[in-house]
């Protein structure tokens, strides 16, 4: 019996917790099913107003100049004065280097003393040839007169009554007055050929002269208009080899910025320049900004892109030469351009508007950023797709999609036009 007893009671126990088990999984309350509700995202809009605008193309540039005077000693001299230094601004006809004259004033009394002489030549040249032609009609009686007594000796000695030699002699006295009539003649005949080597010699001094007086007159250097002085090479008390630079100066209206247009861009600004369209670029500089225009290109590119010359519109006094510029230049415009910021725009080519609460994709067209009113950049895009009053979703979000529910902050007119609540909950 008690063999029994121990067999039944472990089995009666499990029996009873299964039926408790039951019990309670019978009568425990039933839980709701979870509900699932769909996130929505907080994002930032902007309204936008499609209208004709510029985009703007970042270029690096420097300022430069084609007219970088250099100011050369004339001559082999000491300096005597130097009255500018390096940056300081002139004026035209300032002073900027003076040489010593005293080296340049022997060397005209000396060719001055040339051309005295040579013109004292000349002089004597012509009073030469007058006197020659007096002598040669002298001489040529005498030679008249000495062909008559050659005739009276042969005369006298076919008569049989003149010596021989008194016949040699007067024929000696005939060849010697022929060859000195001959002799005058040939001088006269010389004449001009004298006459031209003397004025030629003349000539020659005097352009000497001439050339001295320049030098003499450049020894004093004075700035040929006004601007800015780029470096003084030397100083009172050198001696200077001529064609040795001493000062450096340049224009400020012939300043100019050259920068690179990128290849790209190249086609662009050809056709803009060649129908007249005003192209015009803004450079910043601390404070200060500079007006630039876009005048030409160069004739030279490579694959890279070509050079544009800018010229300055603007207080050319702010740039110096050889500085480095960040410039804006504002390209041909585009219609029904937007601006946007530059987080609005996903991949460079898409962007997303709200529409009942969701988002929407639209393919758009990258013109380039542009600086607004307000200083600040951002990108202006172009799509069919975009009309006036579209809210654009302004906040960069990495899991954009079409269709993805949000919520505008801020509320206002923005979330009104977007068919979303306000914060309360409000429609």
């Amino acid at each position: 019996m008690r063999r029994i007893a121990k067999f039944l009671l472990p089995v009666l126990i499990l029996a009873a917790a299964i039926g408790i088990f039951r019990i309670l999984k019978a009568t425990k309350p039933e839980q709701e099913p979870p509900r699932v509700s769909e996130r929505v995202w907080r994002v930032e809009v902007e309204r936008i107003e499609p209208r004709r605008l510029a985009p703007e193309l970042t270029l690096y540039g420097r300022v430069e100049t084609p007219d970088l005077l250099k100011a050369t000693a004339s001559a082999a001299a000491w300096v005597t004065e130097v009255a500018v230094r390096d940056g300081d601004r002139v004026a035209a006809g300032d002073l900027l280097v003076r040489l010593d004259q005293r080296d340049f004033v022997p060397r005209i009394a000396q060719v001055e003393a040339e051309i005295a002489d040579l013109k004292a030549q000349i002089d004597s040249e012509q009073n030469r040839v007058q006197t020659d032609r007096l002598a040669l009609e002298q001489e040529k009686r005498l030679l008249e007169l000495a062909r008559a007594s050659v005739e009276r000796q042969e005369r006298l000695k076919t008569q049989k009554v003149g010596a021989e030699q008194a016949l040699d002699e007067a024929k000696q006295a005939l060849a010697m007055q022929a060859l000195g009539v001959s002799k005058r003649e040939m001088g006269i005949a010389d004449h001009p050929a004298r006459l031209r080597a003397l004025k030629a010699r003349l000539d020659s001094a005097e352009a000497r002269l001439t050339q001295l007086k320049l030098e003499y007159d450049r020894a004093t250097m004075r700035a040929p208009y006004d601007g800015i002085v780029t470096g003084v090479e030397v100083t009172e008390g050198d001696q200077v080899a001529k064609g040795a630079v001493l000062a450096r100066m340049y224009a400020l209206e012939s300043l100019e910025v050259r920068a690179r247009i990128p290849a790209p861009y190249q086609d662009e600004l050809i056709a803009a320049l060649s129908g007249g369209e005003p192209l015009t670029a803004r450079a910043r500089m601390g404070g200060r900004t500079v007006d630039l225009v876009l005048e030409r290109l160069a004739g030279e590119a490579d694959p890279s892109g070509v050079d544009a010359l800018f010229r300055v519109a603007g207080d050319p006094l702010a740039l110096r030469l050889g500085q480095m510029l960040t410039l804006r230049l504002a390209r041909p415009a585009r219609e029904e351009a937007v601006p946007v910021p530059f987080p609005a725009v996903y991949g460079g080519d898409r962007l997303y508007v709200v529409e009942d609460g969701r988002m929407r994709g639209v393919d758009v067209e990258e013109l380039g950023g542009s600086v607004g009113p307000d200083g600040v950049e951002r990108l202006l895009v172009s799509s069919p797709q975009l009309s006036a009053g579209d809210l654009v979703v302004t906040t960069h979000m990495p899991n954009a999609m079409d269709g993805l529910r949000v919520e505008v902050i801020g509320g206002g007119d923005d979330m009104a036009a977007a068919g979303l609540p306000d914060a309360k909950g409000t429609p």
